[in-house]
């Protein structure tokens, strides 16, 4: 290492000490969505910015349990490395955590120097990528929603959704929020800089949304992927837990994680937008319809990730489990909503809060993308009330079925990349495969007394 830091990470060191900051937080997502980080000393970020901080690529292949699955490039290479360089560019600091700052880090294979080929943040590039050969700039906002629970005092390390009470759909509070959980929350996520725009109890005890505003599909990934771990984290500090997790409770619907999506043309116009065509919507974005419905099995793989994910589909869940789309209509998969001109724009309501976000974004982005490639012309939008099997395909209706139908589509894994793909399938098979082996709760109730 040098003895003098460059410039730039001397200019970004220099200002973190003025706000107080002697620890950054160096945080990139693994295949899950998950952060992963390091603490370094303020002196010390020279290296990591620099050289980069050395993780075991096997974080990539690590369980919520801390297993690690048997993947290539892994156990199998001996445990190698990845190199982790903090973009101090992003370091802001943390309003709950005095004198640290977080920042965001772009993962290398060190033998390569490309980006490691599990690298979230690094497939939404190369598929933004694709977007700007086209053309096309993507525009992104994203709507979350999660749970948050207590310690249930009778149960200990069990937990309670939080201010159980019936009714309180769509409030903002005392009503429904007696810890005024959703302010804190939000004013601590507008001081880090998400772009947080609004948020309400949700239609479930306990559960909330924030909406963060739309921005470039690169950067609003970025802030979707610091939302859940701000959130997470803040519920820790407070005693409480949130969870992103699609259907946590068996009496009560999930969390969905919708995209609002557009696009700008090289001179910066909305081109989904023209007042001549069909419903208002330009031929680009009838086309990037037609190629949301054809890959949408597909993309239910990187939309709907978990074994837990499927539960939240089915009918009266209010959760798109068919493939159609609609003009404002919530109950297709994929609304048009009704603004046009700068507003028109799609929402996929298809993702569940337990989805990676750039993986969200990626597949999405790339379902369009093919799409507006092959000029596809959508089939006539849905009318009335949705969730009719007779009036459109179901979607997968597990993970099995949905990771066979993403190895299947050439055509979307081609944009996505073999190696991303092959690591992606084969960390989710592993994770398939555990719960399959596994005893559940329902089954010992179901079977152990008469049988």
């Amino acid at each position: 290492m040098s003895a003098q830091p460059p410039p730039d990470v001397q200019q970004h060191a220099d200002r973190l000490a003025a706000q107080g900051v002697d620890v950054v937080r160096v945080v990139f997502p693994d295949l899950t969505g998950a952060d992963r980080a390091r603490d370094v000393l303020l002196d010390h970020l020279p290296t990591a910015a620099g050289h980069g901080l050395a993780f075991c690529r096997a974080v990539y292949h690590t369980t919520p349990h801390g297993g690690v699955v048997p993947m290539a490039g892994g156990l199998d290479d001996g445990l190698p490395d990845v190199l982790v360089r903090a973009d101090l560019a992003t370091a802001v600091p943390l309003p709950w955590e005095p004198g640290v700052a977080w920042c965001l880090a772009d993962v290398t294979d060190p033998a390569t120097g490309a980006p490691a080929p599990e690298s979230p943040r690094d497939l939404l590039r190369g598929v933004l990528a694709h977007c700007a050969e086209q053309g096309l700039h993507p525009v992104v906002g994203p709507e979350l929603e999660y749970f948050l629970c207590e310690p249930d005092p009778a149960r200990p390390g069990a937990w309670l959704r939080y201010a159980e009470a019936p009714g309180n759909v769509y409030t903002a509070g005392l009503r429904g929020d007696p810890d005024r959980h959703l302010l804190r929350t939000m004013r601590q996520l507008r001081d880090l800089g998400l772009g947080v725009s609004a948020g309400n109890h949700e239609f479930s005890s306990g559960q909330f949304e924030i909406n963060l505003t739309h921005s470039p599909a690169l950067d609003a990934a970025d802030r979707a992927f610091l939302f859940k771990a701000a959130v997470k984290e803040l519920a820790r500090a407070e005693g409480k837990s949130a969870t992103f997790m699609a259907k946590p409770f068996n009496d009560e619907g999930g969390s969905g994680f919708h995209l609002h999506l557009s696009a700008e043309g090289p001179d910066g116009r909305n081109v989904f937008d023209d007042p001549a065509g069909p419903y208002g919507l330009s031929a680009t974005a009838r086309h990037a319809v037609a190629g949301i419905l054809a890959h949408a099995p597909a993309l239910a793989a990187l939309a709907n990730p978990t074994v837990n994910s499927y539960k939240r589909f089915g009918p009266d869940t209010l959760a798109p489990w068919l493939i159609d789309w609609g003009l404002d209509n919530r109950s297709a998969m994929l609304r048009i909503p009704p603004e046009r001109g700068p507003g028109a724009r799609m929402e996929l309501r298809l993702g569940d809060a337990g989805a990676n976000p750039y993986l969200l974004v990626a597949g999405t982005l790339a379902a369009a993308l093919l799409g507006i490639r092959a000029a596809q012309e959508p089939p006539a939008p849905l009318e009335g009330y949705g969730y009719d099997p007779g009036k459109a395909p179901v979607l997968p209706t597990g993970l099995g079925a949905a990771l066979d139908a993403l190895e299947a589509d050439e055509a979307l894994t081609g944009l996505l990349g073999k190696e991303f793909t092959a690591a992606f399938l084969g960390y989710k098979r592993d994770e398939l495969a555990r719960f399959h082996r596994h005893v559940t709760d329902w089954e010992s109730a179901e079977y152990a007394y008469l049988l």
